[in-house]
């Protein structure tokens, strides 16, 4: 297992392991003896870092996490959650959470703390109610080790965030499809030249970069046979060397295993790989089916459909081909506001900036989906 060192000298595996995604029963709830396993698995193989937070797995995760790693010495492995700023409403909220969480995870510390999934107005938030003095408290009586944010918001928010204190690590989406999105190539750098630790999350975009069109997947099976497409997404993330821990939400032990494969056998790209890489992802972009921004100018529709939300996944369908992801993002929208339920009355296209022939491209969309019932 690839280790790499945090801010502090903490020797950290390069490969984290994500636990959102673990295993299901039919009730939704934790498969507790598998998700078990998997972690074994993981630990056995030299994964040390284990990464949680309050709201995954509706708050079942950092219980069942804390269990697991009971049987294990402390200081073999580091541990990981997170304060979920969008239900802070007080400085007592985060108190509370804090605490909470340490009995949950059963632990009288936290190695790397981070504030959840932070954007513009949860960052105003943190500041205006006095929670980042709270947790600088925390780290001087040795609760919290580490302290970063993950973040999920425009560039300008990051770079400010990274500018406005000495954080020990930070954590950002980052694959090779997502580089001019969020903080993006851009926070890559200015982490690096600032000496701040990155932490990787979808580094396989929800998996989108686990399963790719045929075509597509081909042109990278012919260079490595043996390797698993998934493994191609790792390793560009890899080859970037301000990246410390990779996170990895797996779901069964065979995803766990190709990670263990690709990560104890790990093989940075090199030149020719790199621009194999930069093919795919141009011929993934390419199948974009129109230039929906999402802008929102085109809402609200009369008759309840989401424009834009149908538009991303029509979009994102085209690029990676990916059908249970594509059912379960249409499973989870209103039937009302689905793209088959377009009455074509036509208010929409008068006011998309795009000039997008939006009831065409939905009638087009019934077809591209016929798969969806």
């Amino acid at each position: 297992m690839d280790v790499r060192e945090m801010k502090h000298g903490e020797k950290v595996s390069l490969l984290g392991f994500g636990c959102m995604r673990f295993p299901l029963n039919m009730d939704g709830s934790i498969c507790e003896c598998e998700a078990e396993a998997m972690l074994d698995k993981a630990i056995a193989h030299g994964v040390n870092y284990i990464d949680t937070a309050y709201p995954y797995h509706n708050g079942d995760s950092e219980p069942f996490v804390g269990r697991v790693l009971k049987k294990y010495d402390r200081s073999s492995f580091y541990l990981a959650t997170k304060l979920p700023m969008f239900k802070i409403e007080t400085l007592d909220d985060a108190k509370r959470i804090f605490e909470e969480q340490l009995q949950r995870l059963d632990v009288d510390n936290v190695d790397f703390y981070l504030l959840h999934a932070m954007n513009k107005d949860t960052w105003e938030k943190a500041k205006a109610l006095g929670v980042l003095e709270y947790l600088d408290d925390l780290k001087e009586t040795g609760k919290i080790r580490n302290l970063g944010f993950s973040f999920h918001d425009e560039y300008e928010v990051f770079k400010e965030m990274i500018d406005a204190r000495d954080w020990d690590f930070c954590q950002i989406q980052y694959n090779y499809i997502d580089r001019n999105v969020q903080a993006g190539d851009q926070g890559y750098a200015l982490c690096a030249k600032k000496q701040i630790p990155m932490v990787i999350m979808e580094p396989v975009k929800g998996g989108n970069l686990a399963v790719l069109p045929e075509d597509i997947a081909e042109i990278l099976k012919k260079k490595r046979p043996n390797d698993s497409i998934s493994s191609w997404a790792l390793r560009w993330v890899a080859s970037h060397s301000n990246v410390r821990v990779i996170l990895s939400g797996m779901s069964t032990m065979q995803q766990v295993e190709d990670n263990l494969h690709t990560f104890d056998q790990l093989e940075q790209l090199n030149e020719e790989e790199e621009q194999l890489i930069e093919k795919v992802a141009n011929m993934i972009l390419e199948r974009t089916k129109n230039g929906c921004t999402a802008c929102k100018y085109c809402m609200p529709c009369p008759f309840g459909i989401d424009i834009p939300g149908n538009f991303k996944i029509w979009n994102e369908y085209a690029k990676y081909s990916n059908k249970d992801a594509t059912k379960k993002k249409l499973d989870a929208m209103a039937r009302e506001a689905r793209f088959d339920q377009c009455k074509k009355c036509g208010r929409c296209e008068g006011l998309c900036p795009q000039h997008i022939a939006i009831r065409d491209d939905l009638e087009q969309m019934k077809k591209d989906l016929a798969f969806f019932k």
